[in-house]
């Protein structure tokens, strides 16, 4: 399965991250706190309290801002109370020196030419590519490796204000017929769509209410199958549970209440599916999921014979299909592995004692692999960097691909007859390069290169270790300018996520450069939870365990002031989705630690994130209150719950998008309401809430400079930089 589809449905937000690369202000100095004082400029909107009281086991929790958990685009009370915050915030911000130099140096550095990781079909070749500052970036498809390309599908047309997107693409095995999905206001919801690719001509095949699906065609190329949600409610499409997921076949040319039904669960209403059809179009895989733990059970149905069986049928471990011959099928999984394997299942003797291990477990994570042009190409994590190995069809090892540098490389996607297939690599000081890698003699060739407005040797990367609260061994990147004097008063920003087994690794972003060029430190740390070193490491930062999560956040930014990085007073934490939600952790935690959070679109409120949309997924990794057990532990950690009165909290810019359905923007509404009641010191408190955007996937790039630029301004005044102007 070379989807994963964790990816989809865990808090995540590296999707916005990696390709919004654009970098901050002009010259700029380290010295005192900008001179705004937010005790006497600051008055934030009155909040009304409701009395709500709920009883898990035995435990009256309030819930005092209960009802900015409305949808604001249904609910005039929040709505009212949205603008009202977001006007205190704007002013608040454009009091601040620099916060045009910012925008404007963001604008410099984010005007490079960027592109997706080519993929084939029929011997088209596709990718993306945005020149710089478009909203969206734009479809490209080329005849054959070596034909000119031409624009396939420009979404900057879709809208004015560049917040309708071009998300999944998928052509049909030979090349001729496009099936994509349209994202709107950055909603997870999709609309898909098919054209022909020779005249750009779209079917009036429309098809409706699709998330966390693709799609994947028959071999003859007639349609494809796919999965979708019944309709929502009208006013809860942002916010109701996603429920009785199914698989359907979707017939060209025909409406989509006419597709085939193919697999469903109803006794399972919480079950989800993903569908693909094997390469040589025998066969339909079908995962099933039930949340984000990589527990997958796998019918395969017989396409020729009509016929399907259970071939696992627990959740037990993570099955992720390869490819397959014949009746031969490969699967990646975990199953006496926790740092992964490749097993061989024949279905004619499917029972597990028949099975082949075909390649065994590393002391290194296998992250993913493909099979193309008649070799495994395996991508490995060693202390969360990229290594590629390469694998015959028996599990001989046949080499592996030498990589440009210590970073992250990503791609090798394509089928068993390609001859060749298509790489990129970068790291924090290297942006992008994608190359065009022929499988059997392991020739490399540059395709394309990001060209940034910077000098790569200006700046130091290193990766460090150091020691958790209970003794674990944790791995942290840290870059920064050369010279830098390790003096203990440099603005840091220390990044980190510990969670659903996303691994962090050393990518290029532009907001990484960006403030490295400010003249501060960036620090990502590999925090237990995520995926760096396999399922034990991954489940260690969950339920019961997350505490180890924050411990391993505040072993890092102590280590940064141990090694006179940073102290207390210059030191800023940063984290998106599951990462808002560590770093609402730490603020309650340790407020004495940092002087500054910026916690974005997170999971704040850890009693009812499982009400609402996806959030019912999560509970693989945060447990749920529902559970006597797991309630106590979420209590305890809670980022709305465990403010408290009186405290002088960090700076803090919380972020969220009205149109966020994967962590409902009510989370951080109440979050910030009960941290503006809560917090008695005069540092500024506040939330920015941005219109016309989700979670992050398809931001327009207007809006996630803005962003950018309104959290570093605020960073900027609240750790002491004095921005040249």
């Amino acid at each position: 399965m070379r989807l994963l589809l964790a990816c989809w449905l865990c808090v995540l937000l590296a999707a916005c991250q990696s390709s919004q690369d654009e970098t901050t202000a002009a010259d700029s100095s380290v010295g005192q706190p900008v001179a705004v004082d937010a005790a006497e400029a600051i008055t934030y909107p009155e909040t009304k309290t409701v009395a709500v009281v709920d009883n898990y086991h035995g435990t009256e929790v309030a819930d005092p801002y209960r009802w900015l958990e409305d949808d604001v685009r249904e609910s005039s009370e929040v709505a009212v109370w949205v603008a009202a915050q977001n006007e205190v915030t704007d002013a608040y911000l454009d009091s601040l020196p620099g916060r045009a130099a910012i925008h404007q140096r963001l604008t410099e550095l984010w005007n490079y030419e960027r592109y997706s990781v080519p993929f084939s079909a029929g011997g088209r070749v596709f990718y993306t590519r945005n020149d710089g500052l478009q909203n969206q970036s734009v479809l490209y498809v080329q005849d054959d490796p070596d034909s000119a390309a031409r624009v396939l599908i420009d979404p900057n047309s879709w809208s004015q204000d560049g917040t309708v997107a071009l998300s999944e693409t998928v052509p049909s095995p030979d090349g001729r017929w496009l099936a994509y999905g349209v994202q709107d206001g950055g909603s997870d919801w999709r609309t898909w769509k098919i054209m022909d690719i020779d005249s750009g001509q779209l079917l009036a095949d429309e098809l409706s209410w699709l998330k966390f699906t693709s799609a994947s065609w028959a071999k003859d190329n007639s349609g494809f199958y796919y999965s979708r949600y019944p309709a929502p409610r009208t006013g809860q499409e942002l916010q109701s549970l996603n429920l009785n997921q199914r698989v359907y076949f979707h017939q060209l040319g025909t409406a989509q209440d006419q597709d085939m039904l193919v697999h469903a669960t109803p006794d399972h209403p919480d079950w989800g599916h993903f569908s693909e059809v094997t390469e040589d179009g025998r066969y339909l895989v079908i995962t099933t999921w039930v949340g984000t733990d990589s527990r997958y059970r796998i019918t395969i149905k017989d396409l020729q014979q009509d016929t399907s069986i259970a071939l696992i049928d627990s959740f037990d471990y993570d099955y992720s299909f390869i490819t397959n011959q014949d009746s031969l099928l490969y699967f990646r999984t975990n199953n006496d592995a926790p740092k992964n394997r490749v097993v061989a299942i024949d279905l004619k003797q499917p029972e597990p004692a028949a099975w082949q291990e075909v390649i065994p477990e590393s002391e290194h994570v296998l992250t993913s692999i493909d099979f193309v042009g008649g070799r495994f190409i395996a991508e490995y994590l060693e202390d969360a960097k990229s290594a590629i190995r390469l694998f015959a069809v028996d599990g001989a090892p046949a080499g592996g691909v030498t990589l440009p540098g210590i970073g992250n490389a990503t791609g090798f996607t394509g089928d068993a007859a390609d001859t060749e297939t298509y790489f990129s690599f970068s790291s924090f000081d290297t942006p992008p390069s994608i190359y065009r890698y022929q499988v059997a003699s392991g020739e490399r060739s540059l395709f394309k290169q990001a060209q940034v407005d910077f000098d790569p040797d200006d700046y130091v990367v290193k990766q460090v270790f150091y020691r958790s609260k209970d003794g674990t061994r944790v791995p942290m990147f840290i870059a920064h300018r050369q010279g830098l004097e390790l003096n203990g008063r440099q603005p840091t920003l220390l990044y980190g996520y510990g969670g659903f087994d996303i691994a962090l690794t050393p990518n290029y972003s532009t907001r990484w450069l960006a403030w490295m060029e400010m003249g501060g430190v960036f620090a990502l740390a590999n925090l237990r939870g995520g995926g760096e070193y396999g399922r034990d490491w991954h489940q260690a930062g969950t339920k019961l365990q997350k505490q180890n999560v924050f411990d391993d956040f505040i072993a890092a930014a102590e280590y940064l002031i141990d090694n006179q990085y940073t102290n207390s007073d210059k030191l800023a934490v940063m984290g998106g989705s599951n990462g808002g939600l560590l770093v609402g952790a730490l603020v309650n935690q340790r407020p004495e630690l940092f002087a500054a959070a910026l916690p974005m679109v997170g999971v704040m409120d850890m009693l009812r994130f499982h009400q609402f949309t996806a959030g019912r997924f999560w509970t693989d990794d945060y447990g749920s209150a529902d559970n006597p057990e797991e309630f106590a532990a979420l209590y305890a950690y809670s980022p709305y719950h465990n403010l408290q009165d009186g405290v002088d909290y960090p700076a803090t810019l919380v972020t969220t998008a009205d149109r966020d359905d994967r962590v409902v923007p009510g989370h951080s509404f109440k979050y910030a309401a009960r941290l503006q009641q809560a917090h008695a010191g005069d540092a500024p408190v506040m939330i920015r809430i941005e219109t016309r955007a989700g979670h992050g996937g398809g931001t327009a790039t207007t809006k996630a400079i803005e962003l950018l630029a309104d959290q570093y301004v605020f960073l900027a005044a609240n750790l002491g930089i004095n921005l040249a102007e």
